[in-house]
């Protein structure tokens, strides 16, 4: 619709005296949501924020070194009292009123313009206690210096007093008494506690050696918060908290100390989300800013430098900074003499100039310390080139997946013998190899704790197939099918029907080779049950050798030459080897390889991630050359080699 110009009496009637001016804090009073946010919770919790931000100020810059909040009974009044200089009084010498009366009722008024007063701030807007002055039905300062006590009371921005003198002392200091305007929130003026106390806890974390006490007159609670080990305990105590688990031994941390202030740290977690938490002059920047891209962008170009120096990206595969920066917990602390926050509520920094200046800083040094650190470095590029490959995964089988599963039966594999169990956590599903072995475990096995499924020839090699073809495969997908907890973004552990997954395999090599290809399909595409504890490798006898009517299951030939050897002289020794499962009977296979109170079994498990990921890449990727030069260096092992 085309816009239609207003040919009423209302534009014809517009003229000077239809403009307004708002004189000093009115324009606080009548759009509140441009200072603090909104006139609700947060917007409420956003004044004492501002007070509390100007006492830090006085820490930040060595004028002061406790801060005591106090929420009153009532819940409603605050106090923020610190032994930082005190606000000045005197008369200022330019407006002929005093300076205290001046800062409450005038917006962009204070000392923070003045570098000389504040070499670091977080409060650079000069609006934040006259805000808090407009927005609140009652305030009450006192400022201690120059030897006395002098105070002031407020109400809605307006002085009901002049400032005057109750006494002498020789402390100095500020104590800002508010209580928020009712009028101004509607949904309510009573603080919340917890949040109180959770963000005075953080300040203590983000300024070494300042001493924070929180009188919650409430609950009845006092708590002194007091911290030494800066981002590095906070950072300890979100993982904690967050019940998040490191991937690797040791965290990042930087401190770096000069016109502008950088302490960061961080650790990979092997959780899949990713938490970035900074601060600006000790302001919580929620939606992020320069500083925190410039982190960001550090992160990604030290990993990825490490990783190409010391080769170790698959071939094949491409990381994105996601996969860089999944599981991160990051923290990030500057201290600029300058920032320009977006908006009052200083949730982001804009300022241009600083995002290079970290990125250069942080990258140099987080590179240093990968290099420094190779255990650590090695566990982050391993989870790193794992979240890589479940992404690409999880992209290739997503339209997969929804075709698939809008077609398919949730049925069972028809070769699968499954046990009457139903408590997963008591049941076992033994992959067998071929249909022959398949009916002497069936025969053999404990029907109600025990699954079997044959499986036909040797599967297919997941390293090199594409998602596609691994998803259609019959035999990989009876599988799926019979554990009934999905693969790539449909994967849940919950749904798992089995607790043990076993494979049984002949003790030959192409019982290891088969075996070997359906521990790449699980490391691939279902890492989450190796990381889980539930995929196990059953060891079946290679031989049974006869000693004077005592019988011996042996596992290897090494085995069989040691038993050999250390039988009695002249002994009739009668030795029958194995050529596979199927020629088990099923007692036999039993009493040996099922049985849990007989059998041996090998839990799969991964030492270094990245070690076990360059060898599965290594010998059953696509480039033979990794594999032709293992067979040369290792051929003087063996006797014979299969052809």
């Amino acid at each position: 619709m085309a816009a239609r110009k207003r040919t009423d009496s209302a534009q014809n009637n517009y003229s000077a005296g239809d403009i307004t001016l708002l004189e000093g804090l009115e324009a606080v009073r009548k759009r509140p949501a441009m200072y603090i946010g909104g006139a609700h919770k947060a917007g409420l919790h956003h004044l004492l924020w501002e007070i509390v931000d100007n006492s830090v100020d006085e820490v930040m810059n060595g004028y002061a070194t406790e801060i005591e909040v106090r929420l009153h009974a009532n819940g409603r009044t605050v106090s923020v009292k610190d032994n930082g200089r005190g606000i000045p009084i005197g008369i200022h010498p330019q407006y002929k009123k005093p300076t205290l009366e001046l800062i409450l009722t005038n917006l962009h008024s204070g000392g923070k313009f003045n570098s000389e007063n504040y070499a670091h701030s977080g409060g650079l807007h000069g609006v934040g206690i006259s805000v808090v002055n407009a927005l609140s039905e009652q305030m009450k300062v006192e400022v201690r210096r120059d030897g006395g006590r002098h105070e002031q009371e407020f109400s809605k921005g307006t002085p009901l007093a002049p400032i005057k003198r109750v006494g002498n002392t020789r402390s100095t200091g500020t104590t800002v008494t508010f209580q928020a305007d009712k009028e101004i929130f509607r949904d309510g003026t009573t603080f919340d506690a917890k949040m109180v106390r959770d963000r005075l806890d953080i300040a203590s974390y983000l300024h070494r050696g300042l001493k924070i006490k929180f009188r919650n007159e409430v609950d009845g609670v006092e708590e002194e918060f007091y911290r030494e080990g800066g981002l590095e305990d906070y950072l300890e105590f979100l993982l904690q908290a967050r019940s998040k688990k490191p991937a690797h031994e040791g965290n990042f941390v930087f401190q770096g100390n000069g016109e502008m202030r950088i302490e960061v740290a961080l650790c990979w977690t092997e959780a899949t989300d990713e938490v970035f938490k900074s601060f600006v002059n000790g302001i919580t920047t929620r939606s992020g800013g320069t500083h925190e891209n410039g982190l960001k962008g550090a992160m990604a170009k030290a990993v990825r430098n490490y990783i190409t120096t010391h080769k170790l990206l698959p071939k094949g595969l491409t990381i994105s900074t996601d996969d860089i920066r999944e599981g991160v917990v990051a923290l990030l602390s500057v201290y600029i003499a300058e920032p320009q926050f977006q908006g009052q509520t200083k949730e982001r920094l804009n300022n241009p100039e600083i995002q290079p200046v970290i990125d250069q800083i942080l990258r140099s040094s987080l590179e240093q310390w990968l290099n420094e650190n190779s255990t650590a470095a090695r566990a982050i590029v391993a989870r790193i080139i794992m979240s890589a490959r479940a992404r690409a995964a999880s992209r290739a089988a997503s339209q997969v997946v929804r075709r698939q599963s809008a077609t398919r039966r949730l049925s069972l594999p028809g070769k699968l013998a499954d046990c009457s169990q139903e408590d997963a956590s008591k049941t076992e599903l033994f992959i067998v190899e071929g249909d022959s072995a398949g009916g002497s475990a069936k025969m053999g096995r404990d029907r109600k704790t025990q699954a079997i499924l044959p499986l036909r020839g040797k599967v297919l090699n997941t390293e090199t197939a594409t998602l596609k073809k691994v998803l259609n495969n019959k035999e990989l997908g009876d599988i799926v099918q019979a554990l009934g907890c999905g693969i790539g973004k449909s994967f849940d552990v919950d749904r798992l029907r089995y607790n043990k997954i076993i494979l049984l395999m002949d003790a030959d090599a192409d019982g290891h080779h088969i075996a070997t290809l359906l521990l790449t399909f699980f490391y691939r595409h279902m890492p989450e049950l190796i990381h889980g504890g539930h995929v196990y490798i059953a060891q079946p006898p290679l031989y049974r050798i006869s000693i004077r009517k005592q019988i011996h299951w042996v596992l290897s030939d090494d085995e069989k030459d040691e038993i050999i050897a250390e039988a009695p002289a002249n002994a009739n020794i009668d030795i029958q080897r194995f050529k596979g499962l199927g020629e088990m009977m099923p007692k036999v296979l039993r009493d040996t390889t099922l049985d849990p109170a007989k059998r041996t079994l090998l839990r799969v498990g991964i030492d270094d991630p990245l070690q076990t990921d360059q060898t599965m890449s290594d010998l059953l990727g696509r480039d033979a050359t990794a594999r032709y030069r293992f067979i040369m260096e290792r051929s003087h092992e063996v006797d014979e080699v299969d052809t």
